[in-house]
């Protein structure tokens, strides 16, 4: 069974916790202690493939988010979490991305599964963002990170942000082995030469001798 070690980061107050806690255990937390960082894990299935998440959820706070870097470069996922009702946070979201590509050793293009969470949705009325706002900044960071609305209070869309993100590092580690296995077979494979000299000191079979029979 694949384990993936998933990242959640994003401003103070947007709702990393309650968003983790809510697909987790399937409650949503009023309120939670901002300078906390927790780990959970989860098994799930994924169009019928059993998979384990670890997934942390990392604090908010400016003084505890560069301990989070140190997880990192360990992430298979990512998810950074704006809030739809505060435009700040959805401005902050660029700096995160920066920091994955830098806790990866990636560059801008490179194929760093993100799902990018505009949460709060049951606040429409409080809307600052808008869904094609968030649609448009997924794009900059790439063609492998797409855009999610959700509720962490209301659970929609919950279960999408975390499967969707489990199908693309199912991708991304589906090509890395593929490439492995390409290069594991290269290395296995005898060069012109080799195989030349495997032709020369291969032992050629003694002819017959011809036995006359005498009636």
């Amino acid at each position: 069974m694949a384990e993936y070690k998933i990242i959640v980061v994003g401003s103070g107050g947007v709702g990393k916790s309650a968003l983790t806690i809510q697909y987790i255990q399937q409650t949503f937390v009023e309120r939670y202690d901002p300078t906390i960082e927790d780990s959970y894990r989860k098994q799930v299935e994924v169009d019928g493939s059993a998979v384990m998440l670890d997934i942390l959820d990392t604090a908010g706070q400016e003084e505890y988010h560069s301990l989070a870097g140190e997880y990192m470069g360990k992430g298979h996922g990512f998810v950074i979490v704006y809030s739809i009702t505060d435009v700040q946070t959805f401005e902050d979201t660029p700096k995160y991305y920066e920091e994955i590509l830098k806790a990866k050793a990636a560059e801008e293009g490179e194929k760093v599964p993100i799902i990018l969470v505009g949460n709060k949705l049951d606040l429409e009325e409080e809307r600052a963002v808008s869904k094609e706002e968030g649609e448009e900044q997924a794009k900059k960071f790439g063609d492998f990170c797409k855009c999610i609305e959700t509720s962490a209070k209301t659970r929609e869309n919950v279960d999408n942000v975390f499967e969707e993100l489990v199908r693309m590092i199912n991708t991304v580690e589906g090509v890395e082995e593929e490439d492995h296995h390409v290069e594991a077979q290269q290395a296995n494979q005898p060069t012109g030469d080799q195989q030349e000299t495997k032709a020369s000191t291969t032992p050629k079979p003694k002819p017959k001798k011809k036995k006359c029979i005498i009636l």
